[in-house]
Order: C-alpha cells, then sequence, then structure tokens
C-alpha cells in the first residue's frame, strides 16, 4: 500500500511578519482558501486514504495541525522534538510506516508546494508506483520542466531513459547555481528543478540510511523498536536529539545506486517566499499583485497582502512588498526579499519574540 508523508517542520520565516512560529506557512491560506498543509492533504486523498498519511512536524505544531486536519488520527501527527533536516524526518517517518506496513512504498511531501491539478498529480505517483513494482530497489523524484532560469532551485539531470517507462536514471544532483549556469542548465534540455517529492519503499530508505549514515540510522532504529510502546515518546526525544541532522539529498539521493527521475505531469510552484504571490494571484492593471484591499496610486508591480478589514495605499510606488498584520508591517524592495530573514534576525536579537 501507499502511505504519503507530509513533511510540515518548517518555520516559513521567508513569509515575515504573515508567518510566525506559532503559525508558519504551511499553516496560512497563501495560494487559495485553504491552508498550505490542507491543501497538500487536499491532492493526497487520490493516492493515500488519511489513515494512510503521516505529518511529521514539530512538536509546537501539532495541536493547531490536527485542528487543521481533523480527518487524520492523532497517532498520525507526530512532532520531532527538535529541528534535524529532511534525513532524520523521512528515516522516523519510514520507520512508523515500515511498524504498520513493511512492504510500503512512501510518498513524500512538502507541506508549502501548490500542485492545483490533483488528477495529474495522481497519474504522477501511480506512474511512480509501478516503477517501483518492476525496480523495489529504486528511489523515485519528481523533477519540474524549467520554465526560467531559477538561481534558487536545486537542479537534476536527466541520464538515460528506462526502458519501458517514461522516466529517466538520474546522473546527478546540481546544487542551486548561479545565474550563468542556470541558464546553461536550461539551455541544455537535460535539467529539471528538484520539487523534493520523493517516492520509495519504506524499507529501501531504511536500508540506505543503514548504508550511508550509520549512526543515524542507529538513532531511527532504537526509535522503531518502541514504536506502539509507552516508552515511545522518551525515546523519541533522546533519541531524536542524538541525531546529526542532514538533508536527504545529501544523506542518500546522492549516494544511492538507483535514482530515477519523472518529469512532473502536473504544474508545480515552490512557495518560498512573497514573491509566489505575485506568481499566484492575479494582477491588476498596473502589475501589483494584490491579497485584500488595496488603492494604488501610481504605483506599479508591487506586491500587497492586507489583512481583511484594512486597506494599504501606495502612492508612486514601484516593486515593492507590503505586507499588513495587526503588530508588524513589511516594506521592501521585491529585490530584497531574500533578506527578511535578516529582519526575523534582528527581532531575535532584539529579544521581540512576541513579533517572530
Amino acid at each position: 500500500m501507499l502511505h504519503a508523508i507530509i513533511m510540515a517542520g518548517g518555520s516559513g520565516t521567508r513569509f515575515w511578519p504573515a508567518s510566525r512560529r506559532a503559525t508558519p506557512k504551511q499553516l496560512l491560506p497563501l495560494a487559495g482558501e485553504r491552508s498550505m498543509i490542507q491543501a497538500t492533504r487536499d491532492r493526497l486523498d487520490a493516492v493515500s486514504p488519511a489513515d494512510q498519511t503521516y505529518v511529521i512536524t514539530s512538536k509546537a505544531l501539532v495541536s493547531p495541525i490536527t485542528e487543521q486536519l481533523p480527518e487524520l488520527t492523532a497517532c498520525n501527527v507526530v512532532g520531532e522534538p527538535c529541528r534535524r533536516d529532511t534525513a532524520p524526518c523521512v528515516g522516523l517517518a519510514a520507520a512508523l510506516v515500515a511498524a504498520k506496513d513493511p512492504d510500503a512504498m512512501m510518498l513524500v511531501c512538502p507541506s508549502d508546494h501548490v500542485i492545483e491539478q490533483h488528477d495529474r498529480f495522481a497519474e504522477g505517483v501511480q506512474r511512480g508506483q509501478k516503477i517501483l513494482e518492476q525496480h523495489p530497489n529504486a528511489i523515485i523524484t519528481f523533477g519540474i520542466r524549467p520554465s526560467y532560469p531559477a538561481e534558487s532551485f536545486g537542479y537534476i539531470q536527466q541520464g538515460e531513459k528506462l526502458p519501458e517507462h517514461d522516466a529517466f536514471t538520474v546522473e546527478c544532483f546540481r546544487e542551486k547555481p548561479d545565474a550563468k549556469t542556470a541558464k546553461e542548465y536550461v539551455e541544455a534540455g537535460t535539467f529539471l528543478w528538484n520539487s523534493g517529492i520523493f517516492l520509495w519503499r519504506a524499507q529501501t530508505i531504511l536500508d540506505a540510511l543503514e548504508k550511508h549514515e550509520p549512526e543515524m540510522y542507529s538513532h531511527i532504529q532504537k526509535i522503531a523498536d518502541v514504536i506502539g510502546t509507552d516508552g515511545f515518546d522518551e525515546t523519541l526525544q533522546r533519541e531524536f536529539e542524538a541525531i546529526d541532522g542532514k538533508s536527504i539529498d545529501y544523506a542518500v539521493m546522492e549516494r544511492h545506486d538507483e535514482v530515477v527521475v519523472i518529469e512532473a505531469p502536473f504544474d508545480w510552484d515552490d512557495v518560498g517566499s512573497w514573491q509566489a504571490v505575485s506568481r499566484l494571484h492575479p494582477h491588476d492593471e498596473d502589475g501589483n499583485a494584490v491579497v485584500g484591499s488595496h488603492i494604488g496610486i501610481d504605483s506599479k508591480n508591487c506586491i500587497i497582502h492586507a489583512r481583511p478589514g484594512h486597506t494599504i495605499v501606495t502612492i508612486d510606488t514601484e516593486d515593492l512588498i507590503v505586507v499588513q498584520t495587526p503588530d508588524a508591517t513589511l516594506v521592501a524592495p521585491r529585490s530584497s526579499e531574500e533578506r527578511v530573514r535578516e529582519a526575523v534576525a534582528e527581532l531575535d536579537r532584539r529579544k521581540m519574540t512576541d513579533l517572530m
């Protein structure tokens, strides 16, 4: 059976001031009426029922996520004791799934993507399942055909076509490139954006962690040994904290012998920063992407995000990000959006934790 894993532990600092520690971006309706995590669960419904869906998040977010996803049982929303990157997250999820279904396939999805074509998403997953039936030790990733030379995404280089399947072996993974290299990747036609969506058998990823990250695997195995017992919470706290965190890309993907990439048959957006509002929402006649109420006088190409009941007025402005919340307002050039994290760090330095 297929089990779905939603990774939802991020803090979403680039979406400050809307995103806060208690309500990070995955809990916010940034691309529609439903929150990001609710939208993720909605599209997974076609491939994995609620009782086979897990959310791995932080301890602090277990309660609000459970409230937003009442169809999931409490034991399927698991809070990590601390942040340890994606490899321990995936390992913990694999242990939970394997304890329930030793032969399970796992679909791993971040909680902050926009994929509106649910039928095409299900089609891509089903293609991956057919590959796993013939190649049970494969690790499958979904690549996105680049629409522009993005510097903010990792890339996957396609290798040889897989016989009998519309998929390719992975030649290599490439980190986020500079502008020149990104342009070369797009022009080559053999590079895809790395979506961060994965499909594999639970036992395959556990075996891969045992091979490539034996110390990490040892801690995960100790947690696995007490799943379903009274000692689970205590063991999870102790063993997870002892793990040296690492991304699943570094820990396994770049080292596994059999990695396959499927070019995703669905549209995809990685909602990573306020620039996503410009991609996901309609523009007015002056190119402004507006969520909420806005009056623009000679204002062009701005991103405006206002809460209900509040109107933002801009005059003689261009290429700005303006975000209003009840206790904080962000005004920044669109070109400086990456510096929003610096603002959050400065709040921390000043001990203004009520705004974080």
